[in-house]
Order: structure tokens, then C-alpha cells, then sequence
């Protein structure tokens, strides 16, 4: 039986009201964790992916024993993913990047995502080439903007370890949900490229196999800058302004399909969103490129033979000029 944790004062009713789920959630907030033996090169990206990812990140500096991917230990009856959902429960976050090193796997990251304080996913990858923020000396782009990002291969859309990676970052720099955004808060762009893919690589298999043929992944950070044009519409200059990381996929694990489809449910739109043309679509009823709603109204034949209209001289041509000529002429003679 779940315990039912019961508010003791209105702050506390207030952080519980908080945490219940929305139509539309918050922020998701990520934890950064530190291994027992992580080393410089992870340190260093673990920081500046922080450094994105912020004002929605927190950082443990004390190093932790934990191996998601191990199996639980029986004689202590804890396990890693124990460890996770607590943390989660316990900061309110969705979003794990655990660093590690070890001789068998060097430079390792470890993504995270969570759903309803359960571990729904989790992918590995490893860290082959870094260049830091601080060693790019360019302008850097304002902490909480949301990032533009750009997947550039076919694969992220039909490999299922690169759709899970795609998925994975989208979530983890996605930010919070706005319904607008102005042209100068779109500050900084993420590249995520890949190597030319192998001709033996073959997009329906998952197995272990196939990870050594698997191509790199190129993430990219680039500032906007935006130069007139002599139009409304403005000139982009992309500048580099780091972190540039080389990336291999490692282990992963596939959510569970009754979680994941949960988590990909959506809860029943309004009234107001169905009339703005959200949800399901409406019989002869839809919404123009400015965001207006049109409808289309059928109506019976009709016999426009018998429709009354008004008369005007001004309208007036051909047989009517006539009986007009004949009438002045009959003026004329009786005057006369």
C-alpha cells in the first residue's frame, strides 16, 4: 500500500500542487552524477552540457557507486535504479547524465530519462573527441533560451538506436513549452551530425553486433547572429561557440511498452483548443494559414428564376433602353 503523504501547511500543500501532473508540464530538471572514477574529459563535458542545460540542472559534487546498466546486488538488496528514483523523487527531476571511466569502457556518459519516478529508458554513449566552451573564444548564448536543434541523417528517423537518441536530446534540451518566441531569443543552434554510414549496416538491427558499425555522432553548438538583409527577414550567420563532442553509442535500455505508451498519452483537450483547430479535426470546419477558423455551410438548390430584386434605371441595358426611348418619344408628342 502506497503511503499518502498528507500537506502539513499551505507551502507544502503548494510544493505537492506543484508536483502533480499538468496539461502542459514544466521545465524538465536534469541531475548531473559523477561516478566513482570519472576523470577530466568527462568532468569537463559534463560541465558545459550543465552549462546548456541550466537554469534546469543540478549538480552532485560527491562521487557516487552506482552502475545502472548492473544488475541489483542480492546481499545488500540496493540497487542503482533504487538510487535514481530516489534522487528523482526526491529533486523533482526526469533527467539523469551520469559520468563514469572505466579500462573496459574509457569516457563514458550515461543518459537517463525517467517517468513517474520509474527509470523509462537509458542510453550510453562514449566520449572519442571534446573541445570545451572556454577553448572556443566566441560570445556564448544566455542561459534558460531554448536551443534550435537540428538532426542531420536519415537514420534518426529509421534506426532505432539513433531514434532513441534523438528522442533522449530532445528531452533533455527541450526546455520549457511556449506557445510564441521572438526572433532575438532564438540565441544558439545544436548540430547533432552523423559519419557517413556503412554499407553493411543494417537499420532493422538492434543486437550488440552492430555497435561497432555504428557511425559517429557529431554534436555541434553554434551562436546566431543575425545581419540585415534589406528585408523584414534577417541574415544568419552561425559561430561556433562550443561544446564540440564526438560521441559512440554504447549500452542502452528500451522502456517498457506499457510505460512508454503512458508516457506518450495525451490528456483530453478543451472545447477552446478544438474551436483553435487543436485535437481532432472537425467535419468542414478548419483553420487558415492566420490562425482563423473557417466553416462551410451547405444549403438546398434554389430557383433564382423567382428571386424579387430591385429595379435600377442605372442597371438598366437592351430591352429597357428601348421602352426608355419609346416613352420620351410619347412625352415629346403630347407636349407638342
Amino acid at each position: 500500500m502506497l503511503r499518502v503523504v498528507k500537506p502539513r501547511n499551505a507551502r507544502s500543500k503548494r510544493a505537492l500542487d506543484a508536483r502533480e501532473p499538468k496539461e502542459v508540464e514544466d521545465a524538465r530538471t536534469a541531475i548531473f552524477v559523477k561516478g566513482t572514477h570519472t576523470g577530466e574529459v568527462v568532468k569537463n563535458v559534463m560541465k558545459d552540457l550543465m552549462a546548456l542545460k541550466r537554469p534546469d540542472a543540478i549538480s552532485f559534487s560527491k562521487k557516487n557507486d552506482i552502475h545502472p546498466f548492473d544488475a541489483p546486488n542480492t546481499a545488500s538488496g540496493s540497487s542503482s535504479i533504487q538510487s535514481l528514483e530516489f534522487w528523482s523523487s526526491k529533486n523533482d527531476a526526469s533527467l539523469f547524465a551520469f559520468g563514469q571511466t572505466t579500462k573496459k569502457r574509457p569516457n563514458g556518459l550515461t543518459f537517463v530519462r525517467m517517468y513517474d519516478g520509474k527509470v523509462l529508458d537509458m542510453v550510453e554513449v562514449g566520449i572519442e573527441n571534446f573541445v570545451s566552451m572556454n577553448d572556443i573564444k566566441s560570445p556564448k548564448s544566455t542561459p534558460g533560451h531554448k536551443p534550435m536543434m537540428h538532426f542531420a541523417s536519415e537514420l534518426f528517423d529509421t534506426h532505432p538506436r539513433f531514434m532513441q537518441l534523438k528522442s533522449m536530446l530532445m528531452s533533455f534540451f527541450n526546455g520549457e513549452e511556449i506557445e510564441s518566441i521572438h526572433l532575438a531569443g532564438l540565441e544558439h543552434v545544436m548540430s547533432v551530425s552523423l559519419a557517413p554510414t556503412p554499407a553493411t549496416l543494417n537499420t532493422a538491427s538492434t543486437s550488440a553486433d552492430t555497435i561497432t558499425s555504428l557511425p559517429k555522432i557529431y554534436i555541434r553548438t553554434y551562436t546566431t547572429k543575425l545581419l540585415s538583409s534589406g528585408t523584414r527577414i534577417p541574415r544568419v550567420e552561425l559561430v561556433n561557440m562550443g561544446p564540440s563532442i564526438d560521441l559512440v553509442l554504447r549500452r542502452h535500455t528500451d522502456p517498457d511498452p506499457v510505460m512508454l505508451k503512458q508516457a506518450l498519452k495525451r490528456p483530453k483537450l478543451k472545447k477552446t483548443d478544438i474551436e483553435k483547430g487543436l485535437g481532432k479535426k472537425r467535419k468542414n470546419m478548419e483553420v487558415d494559414e492566420m490562425g482563423d477558423l473557417r466553416g462551410r455551410v451547405h444549403v438546398g438548390k434554389q430557383d433564382l428564376g423567382k428571386l424579387q430584386t430591385r429595379k435600377m434605371k442605372g442597371l438598366k441595358g437592351g430591352a429597357f433602353d428601348a421602352e426608355d426611348g419609346d416613352e420620351k418619344a410619347t412625352k415629346k408628342k403630347k407636349t407638342s
